[in-house]
């Protein structure tokens, strides 16, 4: 707003009269430097508080809702899986790195140890290209790149959200990433489109806005953080607060390894109709042949024919 010029000063403009309160200026100093002086948006001693927290989670969430808005994004295709898994080239020249230590001191255990993650993690390479191409598919789906209907969203981390990322950017397809604030540095991959990337304190506003828009769930092998996303996804689809939705595993024979999903069933600590909530599969062609036709048999389908 302008300010209007006045040729004389309003009575607050200036401070009391020294002849009236000789310390007026020690005393008004004193309230200024005080914490309840400040303008609430610029205390950043009470916007970090325990009782501003509701305000945090707040603007935690509205920030990002707002800017998605902005893009005129419709729906989402969430990716998740493991950020230790890398292509493949950098996977095979971190094995070379380790056996040539290995050589030399062919009896250390740590370095044996190193030896076989390191020959897993080549064989999951495959998987790094397979997120890639799936985010390729997602990006082609639009009538043009400009085409906000359907948009692969990740955690904006590297390993397998770094794949899907660069999948949807390989084809000039826009692309989000939700990073989330560690105690240790975090770079968001570079492959997610900068207006869309996005950095959250707290996990579970981040989680909302992976649901919020979601269209299908597309979980690559992972480690703690994949297992947190994806049984909480499971858990509110089950209970119905969330709606339903295409939820796939690709990569069935880690997964079944990694998780007994019949000997659950056959404890009875989950419903058989459980089992339904996801599906295998083996590769990105799959699992996005999975989820159009699911949208069709629901009749919402994701594009119009």
């Amino acid at each position: 707003m302008k300010k209007t010029k006045r040729g004389t000063q309003l009575p607050w403009e200036k401070p009391k009269l020294e002849s009236e309160e000789p310390k007026v200026h020690e005393l008004i100093e004193k309230i200024k430097n005080s914490p309840t002086y400040r303008l609430t948006i610029e205390d950043e001693d009470f916007l970090k508080s325990d009782a501003a927290r509701g305000v945090r989670l707040e603007l935690d969430y509205l920030k990002a809702e707002l800017e998605i808005q902005k893009h005129g994004i419709e729906h989402t295709i969430v990716v998740f899986g493991s950020a230790r898994i890398k292509e493949h080239q950098t996977a095979m020249d971190e094995l070379k790195e380790i056996q040539e230590k290995l050589d030399k001191k062919p009896e250390n255990r740590e370095l044996l140890r190193e030896f076989y993650t390191a020959e897993r993690m080549v064989g999951k390479s495959i998987y790094y290209e397979d997120a890639r191409r799936f985010g390729r598919l997602v990006g082609e789906s639009g009538e043009n790149i400009d085409d906000c209907k359907v948009v692969i969203m990740t955690g904006g981390g590297p390993g397998i959200m770094e794949a899907a990322n660069r999948g949807s950017y390989d084809v000039g397809a826009k692309t989000i990433g939700l990073n989330i604030h560690l105690p240790h540095e975090q770079f968001p991959n570079p492959y997610i489109t900068p207006e869309l990337c996005f950095q959250f304190h707290y996990f579970a506003v981040r989680k909302m806005h992976f649901l919020n828009r979601a269209k299908a769930l597309v979980v690559y092998p992972g480690g703690f953080g994949t297992f947190d996303e994806l049984f909480e996804t499971l858990t509110l689809i089950q209970t119905h607060k969330t709606h339903s939705m295409p939820v796939v595993l690709v990569g069935k024979s880690y997964w079944e390894k990694a998780i007994d999903f019949e000997f659950l069933k056959e404890e009875g600590v989950i419903a058989p109709d459980d089992l339904n909530i996801f599906k295998f599969a083996d590769n990105a062609d799959e699992a996005w042949e999975h989820i159009i036709k699911w949208h069709k048999k629901e009749g919402n389908p994701l594009f119009s024919e």
